[in-house]
């Protein structure tokens, strides 16, 4: 029972510097669908975002402003002003001239500037164009994110940063190396020996002296817990390309920091991969969150173009503005890419078709967006016939309908996809719910003054309205009024 007790979530770890790949958006509806099903169930939930503020790949982004064209874009942006989707873009290709070029000297490339910024940013002695870049560039990315959680619905408790929170990891690797917890390895690289515990050796310090993902990682932990004394549990979710490395992470965790590691929970989801093949930043078709959204918005505008068999909830028929159609395209582009990420179990990987995500039809967020625009749209025609409530009495020849049986399972559904981390319950069920209401919609008249069942079956459509809307709700997913 969650009733009352706190429950920590860390999702979408977007890393400033760098682009908002699709990787965190699968991220963040997992988190976001997470924290909502707690709620649901009456927990205190404290959504937390980790970030990347320092660390090698902050270093690559500041080698790339050494292109004298990136240089030049870099200083009128901020100079000038520029929207920042252009400016994370920018940030985004200064980064991968420095990955691309992170070789030594010798081999052509600029290794050993990416290893002299790295140490810099990290001990804070930049030069005065370095920290221009930094502050700027950090700044540029952190408030781009929030333009992306706003379009995603996501509103963030508490932001980390790995050069903040992430630096207390380091006097904690050196105190527990006091204590045998940890060992001297290789060049003065501090490790963990992960094979005691039946895993692999991984290093908390490396032979520069900088702390590693893993040493900020135990230091990020321990600073939740003195944010939010109390958590009962602290849920981490990453790609599942990081399970080995938080198995380690979680063993070392258990030797230094216990009660924390015996509280936190690392779930794991697969990759998001397109129907067109697999995605390579060397040939560049890398597709950016945002531009996976833009896509899906383009073609859902395509469809709101096509001739009218729109449902309302109520007002008359009458041609969207462009507003209107606007919002809906992302209301529903939205809904497309967090059902496809949700109908399936955290953990495999997830095949994106475009045109599947978007239809109406079936196995599709707009399809159960549009079901309950459907019931919304009986709803009004009630009421403007001004038709009877329904008293709450037997309706004589009334057979129960799976309709009925169905709406009951909602709270055990969601009792379910709590207790195992699997928002894909949900999913399920709200899609078999529309397919059910749908044929019954389709079986006969619901509104009809003549007929003395009518005011059930529009309470019956009214229960799968409510049901619906919260059922999207706790997927993330806003339901539009007109479709």
């Amino acid at each position: 029972d969650l009733k009352g007790k706190k429950v920590m979530v860390e999702y979408t770890d977007p890393n400033p510097f760098k682009e908002f790949h699709i990787g965190h958006l699968m991220s963040n509806a997992i988190g976001e669908s997470i924290a909502r099903v707690f709620e649901y169930q009456g927990a205190k939930v404290i959504r937390a975002c980790w970030q990347g503020d320092v660390g090698r790949h902050v270093a690559k982004a500041l080698a790339g402003y050494t292109v004298p064209m990136f240089e030049q874009e870099f200083v009128e942006y901020e100079k000038f002003g520029a929207p920042l989707q252009k400016k994370a873009h920018l940030l985004g290709q200064m980064y991968a001239y420095g990955d691309m070029n992170d070789r030594p000297k010798e081999e052509g490339g600029i290794r050993e500037m990416i290893d002299y910024l790295n140490k810099a940013i990290y001990s804070g002695n930049l030069n005065d164009q370095q920290k221009y870049v930094y502050d700027n560039g950090r700044k540029w990315s952190l408030d781009h994110f929030e333009e992306i959680y706003k379009v995603l619905g996501t509103k963030f408790d508490y932001y980390f940063f790995e050069g903040k929170e992430g630096r207390e990891g380091q006097p904690l690797v050196k105190e527990a190396l006091k204590k045998g917890i940890f060992e001297t390895g290789e060049g003065g690289a501090i490790v963990y020996k992960g094979e005691k515990k039946g895993l692999h050796t991984r290093v908390f310090i490396n032979s520069q002296g900088l702390p590693t993902y893993e040493a900020k990682e135990l230091g990020l932990n321990k600073a939740k817990f003195e944010k939010e004394p109390n958590i009962e549990t602290s849920i981490i979710i990453t790609a599942n390309e990081q399970s080995d490395y938080f198995k380690v992470v979680l063993a070392a965790m258990a030797e230094v920091l216990p009660e924390i590691a015996r509280r936190t929970k690392h779930l794991a989801h697969g990759m998001l991969r397109m129907t067109t093949g697999k995605m390579s930043s060397r040939k560049g078709n890398v597709i950016t969150g945002e531009g996976l959204i833009a896509q899906v918005k383009e073609l859902v505008m395509e469809k709101i173009k096509e001739p009218a068999s729109a449902q309302s909830s109520g007002e008359a028929r009458r041609e969207m503005s462009d507003v209107e159609k606007e919002t809906l395209a992302e209301i529903v582009a939205i809904g497309a890419i967090k059902y496809s990420i949700l109908r399936q179990a955290i953990g495999g990987d997830i095949i994106f078709d475009f045109e599947k995500s978007i239809s109406f039809e079936g196995d599709s967020g707009p399809y159960l967006q549009y079901s309950y625009v459907r019931a919304k749209s009986v709803l009004a025609k009630a009421k403007s016939l001004k038709v009877q409530p329904w008293d709450g009495k037997k309706v004589e020849l009334w057979e129960t309908t799976v309709l009925e049986k169905l709406l009951v399972r909602f709270p055990e559904v969601v009792e379910r996809a709590g207790n195992e981390y699997q928002p894909h319950y949900i999913t399920t069920y709200l899609t078999e719910l529309a397919g059910v209401f749908n044929s019954w919609y389709a079986g006969g008249k619901i509104v009809d003054a003549e007929d003395p069942a009518s005011p059930y079956k529009i309470a019956l459509t009214e229960a799968f309205a409510i049901t619906m809307k919260n059922g999207l709700w706790l997927l993330g997913i806003k339901v539009p009024e007109r479709m």
